[in-house]
């Protein structure tokens, strides 16, 4: 079992979404996770877990695992819940995961449980 976290500045994507429009979402986004964000608060939660996922994982962010590798969706009583792309829940052995997110004080933060075959 693998544990991840990350934090992120909210005001970031603040700026982000000033400067570029909903069209920075693209980035790490697909366009399911972008109909889900409503608010640059949503936006940063998804960053940080997306993010609280790579560290699980142990890779980061870049050619083992990229941010369109992980979806993010609801549950229909609004839990986040990861999806990972076949390749990667392949390489990485994923059976199972968990993921919190929390917002306060201008901060997003995430929590991820990776459970894996070995």
């Amino acid at each position: 079992m693998f544990v991840g976290t990350d934090i992120t500045v909210i005001a970031r994507f603040d700026k982000m979404v000033e400067k570029f429009g909903n069209k920075a979402y693209k980035r790490f986004l697909n366009d399911e996770e972008i109909a889900l964000v409503k608010t640059t608060t949503t936006a940063a939660g998804f960053w940080a877990a997306k993010e609280a996922v790579s560290k699980a994982l142990g890779c980061g962010i870049g050619a083992e695992l990229s941010f369109h590798d992980i979806i993010i969706k609801k549950s229909i009583k609004n839990k986040p819940l990861l999806v990972f792309c076949d390749e990667v829940k392949k390489k990485f052995s994923i059976k199972q995961s968990s993921l919190s997110i929390s917002h306060d004080g201008g901060f997003a933060i995430a929590v991820v449980i990776i459970e894996v075959d070995i």
